[in-house]
Protein backbone atom coordinates (compact mmCIF):
# COMPACT_ATOMS: atom_id res chain seq x y z
CA UNK A 1 0.00 0.00 0.00
CA UNK A 2 1.03 3.34 -1.07
CA UNK A 3 2.35 5.49 1.86
CA UNK A 4 0.00 8.78 1.79
CA UNK A 5 2.79 12.05 1.24
CA UNK A 6 3.51 13.77 3.96
CA UNK A 7 1.89 17.16 4.41
CA UNK A 8 3.41 19.85 2.58
CA UNK A 9 4.07 23.59 3.79
CA UNK A 10 6.19 26.62 2.37
CA UNK A 11 5.71 30.04 4.25
CA UNK A 12 7.86 32.98 3.17
CA UNK A 13 9.43 35.33 5.25
CA UNK A 14 9.46 38.23 2.82
CA UNK A 15 5.90 37.78 2.02
CA UNK A 16 5.03 38.02 5.84
CA UNK A 17 7.00 41.28 5.78
CA UNK A 18 5.02 42.42 2.98
CA UNK A 19 1.69 41.73 4.39
CA UNK A 20 2.98 43.17 7.73
CA UNK A 21 3.84 46.60 5.67
CA UNK A 22 0.68 46.09 4.10
CA UNK A 23 -1.63 46.39 6.98
CA UNK A 24 0.31 49.54 7.59
CA UNK A 25 -0.07 51.28 4.61
CA UNK A 26 -3.97 50.47 4.63
CA UNK A 27 -4.40 52.28 8.00
CA UNK A 28 -2.19 55.35 7.24
CA UNK A 29 -4.00 55.61 3.83
CA UNK A 30 -7.95 55.29 5.90
CA UNK A 31 -6.82 57.35 8.73
CA UNK A 32 -5.59 60.38 6.13
CA UNK A 33 -9.08 59.72 4.63
CA UNK A 34 -10.59 60.14 7.45
CA UNK A 35 -8.77 63.40 7.80
CA UNK A 36 -10.47 64.82 5.32
CA UNK A 37 -14.61 65.89 4.86
CA UNK A 38 -16.64 65.25 1.92
CA UNK A 39 -16.42 67.63 -0.81
CA UNK A 40 -18.76 70.61 -0.88
CA UNK A 41 -21.86 70.78 -3.26
CA UNK A 42 -22.23 74.10 -4.18
CA UNK A 43 -25.78 75.13 -5.64
CA UNK A 44 -26.14 78.51 -8.49
CA UNK A 45 -27.98 81.32 -7.61
CA UNK A 46 -29.47 81.53 -10.89
CA UNK A 47 -32.98 83.42 -10.81
CA UNK A 48 -33.53 83.12 -14.32
CA UNK A 49 -33.59 79.36 -14.18
CA UNK A 50 -36.77 79.01 -12.78
CA UNK A 51 -37.51 75.48 -11.27
CA UNK A 52 -33.86 74.03 -13.07
CA UNK A 53 -31.35 74.05 -10.36
CA UNK A 54 -27.75 73.70 -11.71
CA UNK A 55 -25.32 72.05 -9.01
CA UNK A 56 -21.23 71.65 -8.82
CA UNK A 57 -19.84 69.26 -6.61
CA UNK A 58 -16.21 70.88 -5.88
CA UNK A 59 -13.57 68.49 -6.13
CA UNK A 60 -11.04 71.07 -5.66
CA UNK A 61 -10.91 70.93 -2.23
CA UNK A 62 -9.13 67.92 -2.15
CA UNK A 63 -5.73 67.95 0.02
CA UNK A 64 -4.33 67.60 -3.52
CA UNK A 65 -6.54 70.03 -5.45
CA UNK A 66 -8.87 67.68 -7.46
CA UNK A 67 -10.64 65.44 -8.26
CA UNK A 68 -7.89 63.06 -8.65
CA UNK A 69 -7.44 62.37 -5.30
CA UNK A 70 -10.11 60.21 -5.29
CA UNK A 71 -8.43 58.41 -8.30
CA UNK A 72 -4.73 58.01 -6.29
CA UNK A 73 -6.56 57.05 -2.99
CA UNK A 74 -7.93 54.05 -4.96
CA UNK A 75 -5.08 53.35 -6.93
CA UNK A 76 -2.94 52.79 -4.06
CA UNK A 77 -5.51 50.56 -2.31
CA UNK A 78 -5.82 48.56 -5.33
CA UNK A 79 -2.25 47.81 -5.85
CA UNK A 80 -1.48 47.54 -2.24
CA UNK A 81 -4.38 44.79 -1.70
CA UNK A 82 -3.68 42.76 -4.58
CA UNK A 83 0.39 42.60 -3.43
CA UNK A 84 1.78 44.58 -6.25
CA UNK A 85 2.96 48.05 -4.09
CA UNK A 86 4.89 46.87 -1.25
CA UNK A 87 7.15 48.83 1.09
CA UNK A 88 10.36 49.28 -1.02
CA UNK A 89 7.89 49.84 -4.54
CA UNK A 90 9.00 52.52 -6.82
CA UNK A 91 5.89 54.07 -7.83
CA UNK A 92 5.34 55.40 -11.87
CA UNK A 93 2.70 56.59 -13.42
CA UNK A 94 1.73 58.26 -17.02
CA UNK A 95 -0.15 61.38 -16.33
CA UNK A 96 -1.48 64.66 -17.40
CA UNK A 97 -0.33 66.53 -14.02
CA UNK A 98 -3.35 66.46 -11.44
CA UNK A 99 -3.33 62.50 -11.08
CA UNK A 100 0.23 63.08 -10.41
CA UNK A 101 -0.04 65.52 -7.86
CA UNK A 102 -2.35 63.15 -6.13
CA UNK A 103 -0.36 59.99 -6.09
CA UNK A 104 2.75 61.78 -5.42
CA UNK A 105 0.94 62.67 -2.58
CA UNK A 106 0.41 59.21 -1.15
CA UNK A 107 3.57 58.06 -2.17
CA UNK A 108 5.04 60.55 -0.16
CA UNK A 109 2.43 59.58 3.16
CA UNK A 110 3.76 56.05 2.15
CA UNK A 111 7.37 56.49 2.20
CA UNK A 112 7.92 55.30 -1.59
CA UNK A 113 9.39 57.11 -4.33
CA UNK A 114 7.68 58.05 -7.61
CA UNK A 115 8.14 59.48 -11.28
CA UNK A 116 5.73 60.91 -13.42
CA UNK A 117 5.94 60.94 -16.94
CA UNK A 118 4.37 63.87 -18.82
CA UNK A 119 4.26 65.75 -21.90
CA UNK A 120 6.03 68.12 -22.00
CA UNK A 121 3.31 70.72 -22.46
CA UNK A 122 2.09 70.06 -18.74
CA UNK A 123 1.84 73.50 -17.06
CA UNK A 124 4.82 74.41 -14.95
CA UNK A 125 2.24 75.08 -11.62
CA UNK A 126 1.64 70.75 -11.99
CA UNK A 127 5.20 69.71 -12.08
CA UNK A 128 6.57 72.37 -9.61
CA UNK A 129 3.46 70.29 -6.98
CA UNK A 130 4.50 66.96 -7.96
CA UNK A 131 8.01 68.04 -7.17
CA UNK A 132 6.78 69.82 -3.52
CA UNK A 133 5.50 66.42 -2.98
CA UNK A 134 9.11 64.95 -3.44
CA UNK A 135 8.05 63.25 -6.90
CA UNK A 136 10.14 63.17 -9.68
CA UNK A 137 8.65 64.44 -13.12
CA UNK A 138 10.57 62.85 -16.30
CA UNK A 139 8.96 64.84 -19.67
CA UNK A 140 8.31 63.01 -22.87
CA UNK A 141 8.22 65.97 -26.63
CA UNK A 142 5.33 63.63 -27.74
CA UNK A 143 2.43 63.10 -25.29
CA UNK A 144 1.01 59.81 -26.95
CA UNK A 145 4.56 58.73 -25.94
CA UNK A 146 4.42 58.87 -22.10
CA UNK A 147 2.55 54.94 -21.99
CA UNK A 148 5.45 53.52 -23.04
CA UNK A 149 7.56 55.46 -21.41
CA UNK A 150 6.08 55.40 -17.99
CA UNK A 151 6.32 50.98 -18.95
CA UNK A 152 9.65 51.11 -19.79
CA UNK A 153 10.94 53.10 -16.40
CA UNK A 154 8.86 51.16 -14.51
CA UNK A 155 10.59 48.03 -15.66
CA UNK A 156 14.01 49.73 -15.30
CA UNK A 157 12.93 50.89 -11.57
CA UNK A 158 12.21 47.70 -10.50
CA UNK A 159 8.57 49.15 -9.63
CA UNK A 160 4.63 49.20 -10.35
CA UNK A 161 3.28 51.13 -13.36
CA UNK A 162 -0.19 52.62 -12.09
CA UNK A 163 -1.57 52.82 -15.36
CA UNK A 164 -4.57 55.03 -14.27
CA UNK A 165 -5.90 54.59 -17.94
CA UNK A 166 -6.20 50.98 -17.61
CA UNK A 167 -7.21 50.45 -13.99
CA UNK A 168 -9.77 53.34 -12.78
CA UNK A 169 -12.50 51.79 -13.35
CA UNK A 170 -11.65 48.84 -11.71
CA UNK A 171 -10.06 50.35 -8.77
CA UNK A 172 -13.48 52.18 -7.44
CA UNK A 173 -16.50 50.70 -6.32
CA UNK A 174 -18.49 51.53 -8.30
CA UNK A 175 -21.49 50.00 -6.30
CA UNK A 176 -21.03 52.33 -3.18
CA UNK A 177 -17.97 52.77 -0.53
CA UNK A 178 -18.55 56.70 -0.23
CA UNK A 179 -17.55 57.07 -4.26
CA UNK A 180 -17.96 59.98 -5.79
CA UNK A 181 -21.30 58.70 -7.39
CA UNK A 182 -22.70 57.87 -3.65
CA UNK A 183 -21.96 61.10 -2.51
CA UNK A 184 -23.52 63.38 -5.28
CA UNK A 185 -26.47 61.50 -4.21
CA UNK A 186 -26.42 61.34 -0.66
CA UNK A 187 -25.89 65.12 -0.88
CA UNK A 188 -29.21 66.03 -3.32
CA UNK A 189 -31.30 63.86 -0.68
CA UNK A 190 -32.92 67.01 0.56
CA UNK A 191 -32.94 69.42 -2.25
CA UNK A 192 -36.16 70.75 -4.07
CA UNK A 193 -35.17 67.51 -6.93
CA UNK A 194 -33.17 65.30 -5.09
CA UNK A 195 -32.53 63.78 -7.92
CA UNK A 196 -30.61 64.93 -10.53
CA UNK A 197 -32.22 64.90 -14.49
CA UNK A 198 -28.50 65.29 -15.53
CA UNK A 199 -25.22 64.39 -14.60
CA UNK A 200 -22.94 66.04 -16.61
CA UNK A 201 -18.92 64.81 -16.55
CA UNK A 202 -15.84 65.45 -19.32
CA UNK A 203 -13.45 62.44 -19.05
CA UNK A 204 -10.03 62.08 -19.16
CA UNK A 205 -9.24 58.30 -17.93
CA UNK A 206 -12.88 57.85 -18.24
CA UNK A 207 -13.26 56.22 -15.02
CA UNK A 208 -15.43 58.16 -13.18
CA UNK A 209 -17.82 58.52 -15.88
CA UNK A 210 -17.65 54.38 -15.81
CA UNK A 211 -18.57 55.17 -11.77
CA UNK A 212 -21.04 57.33 -11.94
CA UNK A 213 -22.73 55.85 -14.85
CA UNK A 214 -22.47 52.42 -13.51
CA UNK A 215 -23.81 53.42 -10.33
CA UNK A 216 -26.85 55.21 -11.81
CA UNK A 217 -27.67 51.87 -13.28
CA UNK A 218 -27.04 49.57 -9.96
CA UNK A 219 -29.40 52.35 -7.63
CA UNK A 220 -32.00 52.41 -10.57
CA UNK A 221 -32.35 56.07 -10.84
CA UNK A 222 -33.73 58.37 -13.85
CA UNK A 223 -30.87 60.06 -13.74
CA UNK A 224 -28.93 60.18 -17.35
CA UNK A 225 -25.37 60.65 -18.21
CA UNK A 226 -23.90 63.40 -20.55
CA UNK A 227 -20.05 63.31 -20.78
CA UNK A 228 -18.52 66.34 -22.25
CA UNK A 229 -15.52 65.41 -24.63
CA UNK A 230 -12.68 68.67 -25.48
CA UNK A 231 -12.19 69.39 -28.89
CA UNK A 232 -8.55 66.94 -29.53
CA UNK A 233 -10.02 63.34 -28.22
CA UNK A 234 -11.09 60.05 -29.40
CA UNK A 235 -13.79 59.82 -26.99
CA UNK A 236 -16.16 62.03 -28.98
CA UNK A 237 -15.77 59.69 -32.18
CA UNK A 238 -15.64 56.41 -29.93
CA UNK A 239 -19.32 56.70 -28.57
CA UNK A 240 -20.78 58.31 -31.87
CA UNK A 241 -19.68 55.78 -34.01
CA UNK A 242 -18.94 53.26 -32.14
CA UNK A 243 -15.23 52.87 -32.76
CA UNK A 244 -13.04 52.02 -29.89
CA UNK A 245 -10.09 52.09 -31.83
CA UNK A 246 -10.22 55.79 -32.94
CA UNK A 247 -7.21 58.27 -32.25
CA UNK A 248 -6.49 62.11 -32.25
CA UNK A 249 -3.44 62.85 -33.98
CA UNK A 250 -3.12 66.25 -31.58
CA UNK A 251 -3.29 66.49 -27.91
CA UNK A 252 -6.06 68.33 -26.37
CA UNK A 253 -5.51 71.67 -24.94
CA UNK A 254 -7.44 71.21 -21.88
CA UNK A 255 -5.57 69.75 -19.39
CA UNK A 256 -6.99 66.45 -17.60
CA UNK A 257 -8.89 65.89 -20.01
CA UNK A 258 -9.44 64.16 -23.75
CA UNK A 259 -7.22 61.24 -24.45
CA UNK A 260 -5.46 60.26 -28.06
CA UNK A 261 -6.98 56.89 -27.84
CA UNK A 262 -9.65 55.39 -26.20
CA UNK A 263 -8.48 54.38 -22.98
CA UNK A 264 -9.57 51.10 -21.84
CA UNK A 265 -11.21 52.73 -18.58
CA UNK A 266 -13.89 54.46 -21.09
CA UNK A 267 -16.88 52.49 -20.78
CA UNK A 268 -19.21 54.03 -23.70
CA UNK A 269 -22.54 51.80 -22.35
CA UNK A 270 -22.92 53.95 -19.38
CA UNK A 271 -23.45 56.37 -21.20
CA UNK A 272 -26.62 58.42 -22.15
CA UNK A 273 -25.51 61.61 -24.51
CA UNK A 274 -22.03 63.05 -25.52
CA UNK A 275 -21.11 66.44 -26.26
CA UNK A 276 -17.94 67.75 -27.88
CA UNK A 277 -16.94 71.28 -26.56
CA UNK A 278 -14.55 73.79 -28.78
CA UNK A 279 -11.38 74.38 -26.62
CA UNK A 280 -12.64 78.10 -26.62
CA UNK A 281 -15.69 77.57 -25.32
CA UNK A 282 -14.61 75.59 -22.60
CA UNK A 283 -11.79 78.49 -21.50
CA UNK A 284 -15.24 80.77 -22.21
CA UNK A 285 -16.75 79.00 -19.60
CA UNK A 286 -14.27 78.50 -17.17
CA UNK A 287 -13.44 82.46 -16.99
CA UNK A 288 -17.76 83.30 -16.55
CA UNK A 289 -17.59 80.76 -13.93
CA UNK A 290 -14.67 81.92 -11.85
CA UNK A 291 -15.96 84.81 -12.34
CA UNK A 292 -19.50 83.97 -10.46
CA UNK A 293 -17.57 81.93 -7.78
CA UNK A 294 -15.19 84.68 -7.28
CA UNK A 295 -11.83 82.47 -7.63
CA UNK A 296 -10.67 80.43 -10.65
CA UNK A 297 -11.16 77.12 -11.99
CA UNK A 298 -9.71 74.73 -13.97
CA UNK A 299 -10.49 74.60 -17.77
CA UNK A 300 -11.84 71.08 -17.44
CA UNK A 301 -14.10 72.64 -14.88
CA UNK A 302 -15.25 74.98 -18.00
CA UNK A 303 -16.13 72.10 -20.42
CA UNK A 304 -18.52 71.01 -17.86
CA UNK A 305 -20.37 73.88 -16.54
CA UNK A 306 -20.69 74.79 -20.51
CA UNK A 307 -22.24 71.36 -20.87
CA UNK A 308 -24.28 71.79 -18.16
CA UNK A 309 -25.61 74.96 -19.31
CA UNK A 310 -26.45 73.50 -22.69
CA UNK A 311 -28.39 70.59 -20.83
CA UNK A 312 -30.10 73.25 -18.95
CA UNK A 313 -31.16 75.57 -21.72
CA UNK A 314 -32.88 72.73 -23.28
CA UNK A 315 -34.90 71.90 -20.42
CA UNK A 316 -35.96 75.53 -19.89
CA UNK A 317 -36.91 75.34 -24.08
CA UNK A 318 -38.86 71.85 -23.54
CA UNK A 319 -40.80 73.22 -20.33
CA UNK A 320 -38.74 70.78 -17.87
CA UNK A 321 -38.06 71.36 -14.39
CA UNK A 322 -35.02 69.21 -12.34
CA UNK A 323 -31.89 69.66 -11.37
CA UNK A 324 -28.39 68.91 -13.15
CA UNK A 325 -25.15 68.60 -11.73
CA UNK A 326 -21.42 68.74 -12.76
CA UNK A 327 -17.99 69.07 -10.85
CA UNK A 328 -15.09 71.72 -10.21
CA UNK A 329 -12.34 68.98 -10.93
CA UNK A 330 -9.72 71.34 -10.02
CA UNK A 331 -8.87 74.79 -9.03
CA UNK A 332 -7.68 77.33 -11.63
CA UNK A 333 -4.14 78.59 -9.86
CA UNK A 334 -2.22 75.90 -11.61
CA UNK A 335 -2.89 77.94 -14.82
CA UNK A 336 -1.84 81.23 -14.61
CA UNK A 337 0.41 80.65 -17.27
CA UNK A 338 -2.06 79.69 -19.28
CA UNK A 339 -5.50 79.62 -19.46
CA UNK A 340 -5.39 82.87 -17.47
CA UNK A 341 -2.73 84.33 -19.41
CA UNK A 342 -4.00 86.53 -22.08
CA UNK A 343 -1.25 86.24 -24.39
CA UNK A 344 -1.36 82.65 -24.20
CA UNK A 345 -5.27 82.59 -25.01
CA UNK A 346 -4.18 85.31 -28.09
CA UNK A 347 -1.62 82.76 -29.02
CA UNK A 348 -3.83 79.87 -29.45
CA UNK A 349 -5.56 81.77 -31.79
CA UNK A 350 -8.70 81.78 -29.33
CA UNK A 351 -11.27 84.56 -29.01
CA UNK A 352 -13.31 84.29 -25.60
CA UNK A 353 -15.20 87.12 -25.92
CA UNK A 354 -18.26 85.59 -27.94
CA UNK A 355 -19.37 82.45 -26.09
CA UNK A 356 -18.42 84.79 -22.54
CA UNK A 357 -21.23 86.81 -23.60
CA UNK A 358 -23.61 83.75 -24.87
CA UNK A 359 -23.10 82.39 -21.17
CA UNK A 360 -23.33 85.28 -19.50
CA UNK A 361 -26.77 86.08 -21.70
CA UNK A 362 -28.11 83.03 -20.29
CA UNK A 363 -26.97 82.63 -16.74
CA UNK A 364 -28.44 86.57 -16.68
CA UNK A 365 -31.48 85.95 -18.41
CA UNK A 366 -32.25 82.72 -19.11
CA UNK A 367 -31.75 83.81 -23.74
CA UNK A 368 -31.12 79.90 -25.30
CA UNK A 369 -27.83 78.33 -25.73
CA UNK A 370 -26.49 76.01 -27.54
Amino acid sequence: MRTPPSLLLAESESRHADAEWSRHALEVIQNDQRRSADTHLLRLDLPALVGIDLYLKDESTHPTGSLKHRLARSLFLFGICNGRIRGDTAIVEASSGSTAISEAYFARLLGLPFHAVMSAATSTEKIHEIERQAGTCHLVADGKGIYAAAEALAAELNGVYLDQFTYAERATDWRGNNNIAESIFEQMSREPHPVPAWIAMSAGTGGTTATIGRYIRYRRFATRLCVADPEYSAFFEAYADGNLQATCDRASRIEGIGRPRVEPSFVPNVIDRMMRVPDAVSLAAMRVLSRRLGRRVGGSTGTNFFALCVLASRMKAEGVQGSLVSLICDGGDRYGRTYYDDGWIAAQGFDLAPHERALEAFLAHGQKLG
